[in-house]
């Protein structure tokens, strides 16, 4: 294995930190947004989405530490490969490959609590839409 090989991880794993940033700070803007939304009025949807937006601000941080984890045993793996640690250096690599998949699974089941979450909001949205289609059909018939 040359010093090049573990080099190849760096621009992707870079690229998938900052995606993960991103969703870490849509998390955040959407419970500051739910936050506003409680002092307003309770509903039982925010209550559900609370216990949502709580998985998956852990599965995000588990999914940042093994991808941070990654990014630096990779670093490691490519200095062990520069001082001629051939071995040491193969072992580093693939544990930071464990750990990039760990970190993409993490990733994998924050997106789909994200989508459940989604259809928590629609469902909400929908429950709305029929209650004012009832109530404008009541007030019709008076």
């Amino acid at each position: 294995m040359t010093l090049t090989t573990p080099a190849l991880l760096f621009p992707a794993i870079s690229l998938l930190l900052l995606a993960y940033t991103n969703r870490f700070l849509t998390l955040a803007q959407l419970i500051r947004k739910l936050a506003d939304e409680e002092r307003d009025n309770h509903h039982d949807v925010t209550t559900r989405q609370i216990l949502l937006l709580r998985k998956r601000i852990t599965l995000t941080k588990r999914m940042q530490v093994a991808g941070v984890l990654s990014f630096l045993l990779c670093t490691l793996s490519m200095f062990a490969l520069f001082l001629s640690l051939e071995l040491f250096g193969m072992l580093l690599f693939g544990i930071s490959l464990l750990s990039l998949s760990t970190s993409l699974v993490f990733s994998l089941w924050e997106v789909m609590i994200s989508t459940n979450a989604l259809n928590v909001q629609l469902q909400d949205i929908e429950a709305l839409q029929r209650g004012k289609a009832g109530k404008k059909s009541r007030e019709s018939h008076l």
